[in-house]
Order: C-alpha cells, then structure tokens, then sequence
C-alpha cells in the first residue's frame, strides 16, 4: 500500500490494530458490545472489534506475553490511554454515562480542560484508560473520523 504523503519508505500514516490484554475476554467482550461494539471475529483467547477502519482486539493477558515473547505485560498500567473523540460536550458527557453503565470506572469526569476541549477518562475493565473527549480543533466527520 501506498500512502501518497508519506516519505518513500515511511510507514503508512494509519494504524491497523490496536491489541488489548485482558483478563477475562468474555468479560472484556461484554463491556465493549454494551458500548455498542459488536465483534466479528470471536475465538476463545481473542475477540476482534472493526472500529472504522481499524480494529480493537481483546486478547487474553498470557496469549498476547506468549505471543509477543514477553513474560509479564501488565493491564491497564496507564502508560498508553486510548481517546475516542466526539462532536460535542453533550456527546462526551453521554458517552460517559454509558461507559459507566456498561462497567467503566471513572477516572476523570467530564470537565472543561485547560485546552479549551471538554474532556474525560474512564478506565475499563481491566484498567485501560479511555478519553472520551470533545475536542474543538479536531472537527468529527460524519462517519466518526477526524476531519480536517
């Protein structure tokens, strides 16, 4: 594939996948579908979630240190957060509320930022941590990218 802004050479500028260790899949399965997020690839120790163009998989925490060779990957430890933005305030603080009733803990709740957004966080089950934020800088396509 090529990617016409990219330097020759460069990686494509989009992400394919974004893997999460979890737990427990049948659980992780059930936060994300009562989000609204329905798999279409489940297997025993991995789900696939399509999201646009990408895909969220919820892998089980020993496969995914097996299969990148590592011997411990720790959930949820907070050194990546993971944002989904949306066309408004309203939106965020919506967003929030069903996060929380599908089983997200909150971590921020929705307020005004420094930056002029409007912003929160809420950790799912197994302790990743999701922005749910309004952005004004990033307008939101119809189809839920970041426009221009």
């Amino acid at each position: 594939m090529v990617d016409p802004g990219a330097p020759d050479g460069a990686f494509p500028r989009a992400i394919t996948a974004v893997t999460l260790g979890v737990a427990d899949v049948a659980r992780s399965r059930a936060y994300y579908e009562a989000l609204g997020w329905e798999p279409f690839e489940v297997h025993d120790e991995v789900v696939f979630i399509r999201l646009g163009g990408q895909i969220l998989a919820l892998f089980t925490a020993a496969g995914l240190a097996e299969d990148t060779g590592c011997d411990d990957l720790p959930a949820g430890s907070g050194s990546v957060t993971l944002a989904r933005n949306f066309p408004s305030g309203a939106d965020v603080d919506a967003a929030f509320a069903r996060a929380l009733a599908a089983g997200a803990t909150s971590v921020v709740a929705p307020r005004s930022t420094s930056w002029g957004g409007y912003s929160s966080y809420v950790a799912d089950p197994d302790g990743h941590l999701w922005e749910l934020a309004w952005n004004p800088f990033w307008p939101i396509a119809a189809d839920g990218t970041v426009g221009d």
